[in-house]
């Protein structure tokens, strides 16, 4: 019969085992392949709510101030009670509500969203519409092309245009009212002066408009 006090006793020292280190491994590895997934979900998420300017590709900021925030935003196109002293067939944009009145003349207005000219690209004043086009095609303009050179320098009309599908030129200058693929930017202050709406907007405002016609831009 043996003796088991007589017998060695077999102790293992587990903290210099090399299974223990191999789980360490695993278990570091794993914490940060967790971290870098989220560094990118949060990227991801965040580069998925960015509003895109469709003209020069670049994100419209976005303030948090509620001050700073825009004050209206888009709206089903209406007719509503307009008491401005304008003649019918008058378009007039109020930059400030980022709104647009078709004038009816009978104390009644249409009313569209719109986007407006973003802080330092404001202006106001009186426009005669000089020409309109159907699914225009873009030139970015030259001051444009000096801010952002890698834009194209032209762009056939259709529906992937920044123009959208209807355009009015505004006397001599380089603004217009036009049509927009984006329709998340209208009723913000994000363009280059120009005046952007839905493409269904555009297409019935064109309809009624004419060469000629008076556009009153308050500031």
């Amino acid at each position: 019969m043996v003796d088991e006090r007589t017998q060695p006793s077999l102790k293992i020292d587990l903290s210099f085992s090399p299974f223990r280190g191999l789980a360490m491994r695993r278990l570091l590895l794993s914490s940060a392949l967790a971290c870098v997934a989220g560094v990118a979900f949060s990227a991801a998420a965040l580069a998925s709510n960015a509003i895109i300017d469709p003209l020069t590709r670049e994100p419209i900021q976005q303030t948090t101030t509620t001050s700073q925030q825009p004050k209206a935003t888009a709206v089903p196109r209406q007719v509503v009670k307009f008491d401005g002293q304008y003649a019918p067939g008058t378009i007039v944009v109020s930059t400030k509500e980022r709104r647009m009145y078709y004038v009816l003349g009978d104390g009644t207005a249409i009313r569209y969203g719109v986007g407006v000219g973003r802080p330092g690209f404001e202006w106001g004043g009186t426009m005669v519409v000089t020409q309109k086009r159907e699914w225009p095609d873009w030139r970015p303009p030259a001051q444009m092309l000096q801010r952002r050179p890698d834009l194209p320098r032209y762009m056939k009309g259709g529906p992937d245009n920044p123009l959208g599908a209807r355009a009015l030129y505004l006397g001599s200058s380089l603004y217009r009212i036009h049509g927009s693929n984006e329709p998340e930017t209208i009723g913000q202050a994000v363009s280059s002066g120009c005046i952007r709406m839905v493409n269904e907007d555009v297409i019935d405002l064109y309809s009624r408009a004419q060469v000629g016609t008076r556009v009153v831009v308050l500031r």
